[in-house]
């Protein structure tokens, strides 16, 4: 029997006796790819994941572009929201906000080349404490073809992303309960922690109208998520469940979008960005070009 399976079939069990004899409960858990808490994790990776700001277009070297990103965070269904195999069974409350926010900042390279990279500070919004970094390095040329459509672009680019979420998400205070047989008993809510790792590569064709007002792209990649996830919830008994969950996942995304050039400097974007194993999300940004 596998570790994992063996983690299934031993911790309901287990669980009351650890917690009155050693006070804490600490177990990594590898659950299988196709599981819940595999599937919800890969889930919360795509809201995440460090795509194209705006339409791909060559920059100039060391010219400067700041942007500002919204991306809406989605519900999981029930059916990958109810976890079973690493802890008990019950509903996670994995959505801590509705919404990610995150400024982006790029800076043009020789060659065709640029660095992107953002930072989301620890600042606690709804019930979520965010401290996540991301990067990229990209490489963007204009295609030696003519179309009466406009101009294409081909860009190349790698992308990575790492830091932590921390919030109330196996016990929070709505799902805290007085009985001692139950998940969550306890009086304070868990402060748990989600790390979504991740690394890829990807490619979008894009095209800039004649007139230079808008720009469509579309392109797809595949990405390396290493996604953890830890436990901390200290029940009603006074016992610490530091569970902590851990998986790899590879998957293939799809995104495309367009973008308005409101001015020389100001652009408007939004994009579709599809993981047709999990989830489809969408992002809204705004960019300005310092020089």
């Amino acid at each position: 029997m596998s570790p994992a399976r063996l983690c299934a079939v031993l911790l309901p069990g287990l669980l009351g006796s650890l917690t009155l004899a050693t006070g804490a409960i600490a177990q990594v858990c590898h659950p299988p790819t196709d599981s819940n808490e595999a599937r919800l994790l890969a889930f919360y990776e795509a809201p995440v994941a460090f795509s194209p700001a705006a339409a791909p277009a060559p920059v100039a070297p060391w010219s400067v572009r700041v942007d500002a990103e919204v991306v809406p965070i989605p519900e999981p269904g029930a059916d990958i929201s109810h976890t079973s195999l690493c802890y008990l069974s019950k509903q996670e409350n994995t959505r801590l906000a509705p919404l990610l926010a995150r400024p982006r900042v790029t800076v043009g390279l020789p060659a065709g080349f640029a660095v992107e990279a953002s930072y989301v500070p620890p600042i606690k919004v709804w019930d979520a404490d965010p401290n996540l970094a991301s990067f990229a390095v990209s490489n963007v040329q204009h295609l030696p073809f003519a179309s009466s459509l406009g101009a294409f672009s081909l860009m190349l680019r790698v992308h990575g992303t790492i830091g932590r979420v921390k919030g109330p998400i196996t016990c929070p205070t709505k799902s805290l309960t007085t009985e001692p047989d139950q998940p969550c008993y306890g009086t304070m809510p868990s402060n748990d922690s989600f790390h979504p790792y991740m690394v890829g590569g990807e490619g979008a064709l894009a095209l800039a109208s004649r007139g230079g007002h808008w720009s469509f792209y579309a392109g797809g990649g595949i990405t390396r998520l290493t996604p953890r996830f830890q436990v901390h919830f200290t029940d009603g008994f006074g016992g610490l469940d530091t569970t902590k969950v851990e998986v790899n996942l590879t998957r293939g995304a799809a995104f495309g979008g367009v973008t308005a050039h409101v001015t020389r400097a100001v652009d408007l974007s939004v994009q579709i960005y599809s993981v047709p194993a999990d989830v489809t999300t969408f992002r809204f940004g705004a960019g300005y070009k310092l020089r």
